[in-house]
């Protein structure tokens, strides 16, 4: 365990988010409610397609295939859980996430095979995974106001615990926002941002992508690395178009003052992500 100040975004601060209803999210997210970027093929894909595509790209670069025991941090609704399982043979996975309607959620579904557990990942105690995946969770790793330095310790912290848990030659699969680098952010993109960053994600950061690296040095070494902002812009407007064809029930689950800050939320991700003030980085690292 390490102290509070590089713990990241605070329980509260995820729950923010992520328990305003599973009601809610199932209106907009496909039906694994896999809420992060998906894998895309092609103009005739489907976000579903795409979804169970990215899941089976992450578990198998973690070599998770086949494997006894997989932990997954930030676990979502589970649906990388139900993938490890039902689809890459896995007899045991572990998901952490701080979300405890998540937890309920998983519950309705998962056997003896599943154990869901709402807990961060610096109290987390357990070792012998024979490999590791984390979707969309370590913007939530470093807290917004936070010095350079700062987010490389919280960084660091993550990646050593991580390498404690493997094997030598364990692989850790790691998807997540990175902030683009490329050109100053536009005046509407700033906004956007702190909209994002006050409304939506409080407290969380986008870490620039050499940040990540960084992190991970004299931990793992990278196996294979790939941007792909387009995949997230498609993703974002799947979500939104899904939200606003169902905007009406929405409102009735959260409000009309929540749909209309999500609605904005990923329309402004969309632009984002066209632009490349964000980028999606999937991260393949090794234990050695």
């Amino acid at each position: 365990m390490h102290g509070d100040r590089y713990r990241g975004a605070s329980d509260t601060a995820i729950r923010h988010h992520y328990d305003l209803g599973n009601a809610f999210y199932e209106l907009w997210l496909d039906e694994s409610r896999t809420y992060s970027c998906a894998l895309w093929d092609g103009p005739g894909d489907d976000l579903a397609s795409a979804q169970r595509r990215k899941l089976a790209y992450m578990a198998e670069g973690a070599r998770a295939t086949g494997a006894g025991r997989v932990l997954d941090i930030g676990c979502g609704w589970g649906g990388m859980l139900r993938h490890l399982v039902e689809e890459q043979g896995v007899g045991r996975v572990v998901g952490l996430t701080l979300s405890p309607s998540q937890r309920s959620s998983i519950e309705e579904w998962a056997d003896d095979r599943y154990d869901v557990r709402v807990q961060n990942w610096a109290d987390h105690e357990d070792g012998g995974y024979d490999a590791i995946v984390s979707l969309g969770a370590f913007e939530h790793f470093a807290r917004h106001g936070m010095s350079r330095a700062e987010r490389l310790e919280a960084y660091r912290a993550f990646f050593r615990r991580c390498r404690g848990w493997l094997p030598p030659g364990g692989r850790l699969a790691l998807q997540t926002n990175v902030a683009g680098r490329a050109r100053p952010l536009d005046r509407r993109a700033v906004g956007d941002m702190m909209f994002i960053i006050e409304k939506i994600f409080p407290e969380s950061v986008m870490p620039p992508l050499s940040e990540v690296v960084e992190g991970a040095e004299r931990s793992f070494d990278v196996v294979t690395v790939r941007n792909d902002p387009d995949h997230y812009a498609r993703t974002c407007r799947a979500w939104h178009d899904a939200l606003a064809a169902r905007r009406a029930e929405a409102e009735r689950e959260v409000g009309t003052e929540v749909v209309a800050d999500y609605l904005r939320y990923l329309s402004a991700c969309v632009r984002q992500f066209e632009r490349r003030d964000l980028g999606l980085a999937r991260i393949i690292f090794e234990r050695v």
